[in-house]
């Protein structure tokens, strides 16, 4: 068991081509469920955060292959 908290601390690698996608800045919840339904991460080269989402990307639940002690695996193909 985690925290939700604790997923921004954890770097997201796709295992589909070892690309290093950035850490969690956010996560989406289900508010009916209280499940959460994806991760984000913000797009590359945004260097600051401004109040823009509009970028991020969206990592849903599904494929998040392995959450480990510093990385979560996904399966994203482009």
């Amino acid at each position: 068991m985690f925290k939700a908290s604790e997923l921004r601390q954890k770097e997201i690698i796709n295992i589909s081509d070892g690309k290093r996608l950035g850490f969690v800045s956010d996560v989406e919840i289900n508010m009916e469920t209280g499940i959460i339904e994806a991760i984000i991460i913000p797009s590359e080269g945004k260097l600051f955060r401004v109040l823009s989402k509009d970028n991020d990307i969206l990592i849903p639940w599904t494929e998040i292959k392995k959450i480990g002690l510093d990385v979560i695996l996904i399966d994203k193909n482009p």
